[in-house]
């Protein structure tokens, strides 16, 4: 799908990510754990998970199942899913797959995932398990994108 980004997690750094992407044009798919730790709750579209639907900066997000994704997209409504095992990019193989996750570590995205994949964070090494990587460290480099 050309235009359809999944941003796997949806804490609020990611929130941000996501905000940005839809306000560009681009179709958003949330993928998160069923039960994800969220600090930030009323920045972060991951508290749609135990809310059912979350308002952040005037743009919806609902939880729902990956088999409403599209529906609620064609809506206007971003999607928050339960996939922490990636099963909706092998199904709806995304123009691009942002992890956002930040475990520190790769939890496994691949670089054949689409043909655009970032990864924020630590763990992520450009050209061997994503395209691009982000820096998400508080200071003069952040959001520094090293290819």
């Amino acid at each position: 799908m050309g235009r359809l980004v999944i941003v796997r997690g949806g804490g609020d750094l990611a929130s941000g990510i996501i905000h940005r992407l839809f306000r560009a044009g681009y179709d958003i798919i949330v993928t998160e754990t069923e039960f994800p730790t969220v600090i930030r709750r009323t920045v972060a579209y991951a508290a749609a998970v135990y809310a059912g639907s979350v308002t952040v900066e005037e743009l919806q997000a609902d939880y729902c199942p990956m088999n409403e994704a599209l529906q609620k997209i064609r809506d206007g409504i971003i999607p928050v899913i339960a996939d922490s095992g990636g099963e909706s990019i092998r199904l709806y193989k995304p123009a691009a797959v942002v992890d956002a996750i930040l475990a520190k570590k790769n939890l496994g995205t691949t670089l054949n995932a689409a043909s655009a994949v970032i990864g924020v964070g630590p763990g992520f090494t450009a050209g061997r398990d994503v395209h691009a990587v982000i820096e998400s460290m508080r200071g003069h480099d952040l959001g520094r994108v090293y290819l």
